[in-house]
């Protein structure tokens, strides 16, 4: 049965209540954006309850909260409105009024995690949280699912049913899925970018970026895979936590990574290549952690192993993930250079310095003085890519002079790279 009319229940709380009925005009209208009553779920009685009434409406919000709490019992929804005057709403609002709006905020999170009806993050997705308008049909969506799961007694598995609910045809989406409609989404939305030569230049990305980018049938990823299976038994490390000098020079051998000496490899800091493919297996992919003087394999890096489709997706991935001290200004840097690389046979550094140049300027970065991003502001970051590419071993010549060129195995890890970044949640600043 349709909840009644949110004008008839006003009207019957002026008979009854008329001290309540502006506090609850306003708490409704706030709640339901103008929408049905029929519409709303336990997950937008509670972001009203905990984050909309204390930071965005004014008066005496426990008594908006105990208005609003009347309007829905007037309405038969009886569920919602012991939300409005639960000790749990009462407790949010005392945090945000005692200790201001962090900690309310934290206070709010944990009382939403809490009720079960918020989407966690799954493999295939993780929620934004900036969301654009399809990402926030799937969220609700989804939380209405769980919310209904709950009330029914149904064993709960969230992240089972949230996957389930993303990945299933929806027939009031065509047919399509939520996923699709959320990748689209961010897919979309980086393509779009910010300045029109970063739009060139990532415009024909939207559909070739449309789907995964599968991992190689042929060998890829060899020097990661040799460093994980040594941590199988154990790295041993110098006094100073370098990778031995023999193992040094074994990756030379191997790999046919330049060397930062003239005589031979005295130790890793000759190697940059190994020392980032060290870098990249502890810091981005958790596959190693140091132990005593040894470095061994996690749990995570055992997965990784055995997996070569995970491995793959983790170290394409890192291509693009921040070094300690980076932000968006290196990332999008190194980004440019990835669609640059991608279909060029080879492009020499200068080249690649004054083209990734334009586009970083034409996105409207500046340097700490205002002015344009000049070489030396691109040698730091371009000069890290360089060392991920050698370190996974993705770039047709080591050579520190060589032109810059991806094989086979690199172009189709730069897509990959590319479609992470791509698919990468919005968060606020701070937030990751």
């Amino acid at each position: 049965m349709p909840a009644p009319d949110v004008a008839a229940l006003l009207a019957e709380l002026e008979r009854s209540q008329p001290d309540i009925a502006e506090s609850a005009r306003v708490a409704v209208e706030w709640l339901t954006g103008g929408e049905a009553l029929e519409t709303i779920s336990q997950l937008d009685v509670c972001e009203f309850l905990w984050y909309t009434l204390p930071l965005k409406v004014t008066g005496d919000r426990p008594s908006i909260a105990r208005a609003l709490g009347e309007l829905l019992r007037l309405g038969g929804m009886g569920r919602y409105a012991g939300l409005c005057d639960s000790p749990v709403t009462a407790q949010i609002l005392r945090t945000y009024a005692r200790d201001g709006e962090e900690a309310g905020s934290a206070a709010y999170h944990q009382a939403l995690e809490a009720t079960g009806v918020l989407p966690p993050d799954v493999a295939e997705l993780s929620w934004s949280s900036i969301m654009g308008p399809e990402e926030l049909g799937a969220h609700l969506a989804c939380a209405a699912a769980l919310e209904l799961a709950i009330v029914s007694g149904d064993r709960l598995d969230r992240e089972a049913l949230t996957r389930r609910w993303l990945t299933a045809p929806r027939p009031e989406l065509g047919g399509d899925c939520w996923l699709h409609r959320v990748h689209g989404e961010r897919l979309n939305r980086w393509v779009l970018g910010r300045g029109s030569a970063r739009r060139e230049l990532a415009q024909p990305f939207e559909v070739r970026l449309h789907a995964p980018v599968p991992a190689p049938a042929e060998p890829h990823l060899e020097p990661l895979r040799w460093l994980l299976g040594l941590a199988e038994k154990g790295v041993p490390l110098t006094e100073r936590l370098n990778l031995a000098r023999a193992l040094a020079v074994d990756a030379v051998d191997r790999f046919g990574w330049d060397a930062m000496t003239t005589r031979s490899v005295r130790s890793e800091a000759d190697v940059p290549a190994l020392t980032t493919l060290k870098e990249i297996a502890i810091q981005e992919l958790g596959a190693l952690r140091r132990t005593s003087r040894r470095l061994v394999l996690t749990p995570d890096g055992r997965a990784l192993l055995d997996s070569p489709d995970a491995l793959w997706e983790a170290a394409t991935a890192a291509l693009l993930a921040p070094a300690r001290g980076e932000h968006d200004f290196e990332i999008s840097i190194r980004e440019s250079a990835l669609m640059l690389l991608v279909d060029n046979r080879q492009i020499k550094y200068a080249e690649l310095r004054e083209r990734v140049a334009d586009v970083v300027n034409g996105e409207g970065w500046r340097t700490a003085a205002g002015g344009q991003v000049t070489a030396l502001d691109l040698a730091g970051p371009l000069g890290e890519l360089l060392r991920r590419l050698d370190a996974l071993d993705l770039r047709a010549d080591t050579s520190w002079d060589a032109p810059w060129q991806l094989t086979e195995v690199g172009r189709q890890a730069a897509l990959a790279a590319l479609r992470a970044q791509a698919l990468r949640p919005r968060q606020y600043a701070g937030l990751g």
